[in-house]
This record gives C-alpha cells, sequence and structure tokens, in this order.
C-alpha cells in the first residue's frame, strides 16, 4: 500500500488500496474528499482562507480554501469522482497561539475553517465528519479504500472518521 504524501498547500487525490496523509496540522485546515461509489479519495492542506491574502501575484493554487477547494474537486473528477458522490471531512483549524484582544487576522486557524465550510458549501459538499479547534497539532490519515479518515491528535491519541 502506498502512502501519498501531501505537504503544506498542496493536495493529492488516490485511489484503492493508496492512503493520503498530511502532518503538521495546526491553525491549518485537511480537508478530505471521499467519492463512496467511485473510490477516489482526496486531501488538500489549506494554509489560508482566502487568495486575496496572496503577495506577489499568483497564488499557489492548494494555499487557499477558495481556490484548493474547487482545484481538488476538478482532480477527483478527472480521477473518474461525481461532486454528487462527495462527502468531506475537516481537521485542524486550531489556534496555536494565545493573543491578547481580538484581532481577526490572528484567528487563522477558526477563519480557515469556515473559509473551508463556506467553499464546501458553495460545491454543495456535505460534511460528514469534523475535528477542529483546540490548540493541538494533528496529523490525519485517508483510506482510500473505505474513506476512513485517522486523526492523531497532539497528547490526545489517535480517532477514526
Amino acid at each position: 500500500m502506498e502512502i501519498i504524501k501531501i505537504g503544506m498547500a498542496d493536495l493529492g487525490v488516490a485511489k484503492p488500496p493508496s492512503r493520503l496523509r498530511t502532518t503538521g496540522l495546526g491553525s491549518c485546515v485537511g480537508v478530505v474528499l471521499y467519492d463512496e461509489v467511485h473510490k477516489v479519495a482526496g486531501m488538500a492542506h489549506v494554509m489560508l482562507p482566502e487568495s486575496t491574502l496572496a503577495k506577489n501575484g499568483e497564488p499557489t493554487v492548494g494555499k487557499y480554501a477558495d481556490t484548493a477547494i474547487p482545484y481538488l474537486i476538478q482532480q477527483m473528477q478527472k480521477e473518474g469522482a461525481s461532486i454528487r458522490h462527495m462527502v468531506a471531512k475537516l481537521a485542524g483549524g486550531a489556534q496555536m497561539f494565545a493573543f491578547l484582544g481580538t484581532n481577526d487576522m490572528m484567528r487563522i486557524g477558526p477563519r480557515n475553517v469556515e473559509a473551508c465550510k463556506l467553499a464546501l458549501k458553495g460545491a454543495q459538499i456535505k460534511i460528514v465528519a469534523e475535528d477542529t479547534g483546540g490548540n493541538c497539532g494533528r496529523t490525519i490519515e485517508l483510506d482510500s479504500t473505505n474513506g476512513v479518515l485517522q486523526i492523531r491528535t497532539v497528547n490526545q491519541g489517535v480517532k477514526e472518521v
């Protein structure tokens, strides 16, 4: 079984028996899409909410929720997935550092989660599981054979959704 590693601001698609894995989800959000009928899995490691935050011209497509999710859907469709059979799972979006005050710019984790949910809602993809927030990092691994997402949270063990 091949494990495909998804880096920060990256995304990937897999079919059975491969697995998709990303590490270092702090304020970043791991967005997982799965088409149960066609057994196509996708994962994006989203770092920031909106591509309008991009500096120096062209944004990296996988870095932002508003560009990564539509692109991931497109890549999955190229592998035979159907958007009407896709479901989503989210993990990450932690508030890794304590900031004084309520400056919205410092709430990167919660803003990333909100932006991912907005993009999924726009694509009419239902979120069936979520493990977001808190203040601990996560590693996730998606099994493309059954869509089970394994979430390892620092100091909290492992769970499957």
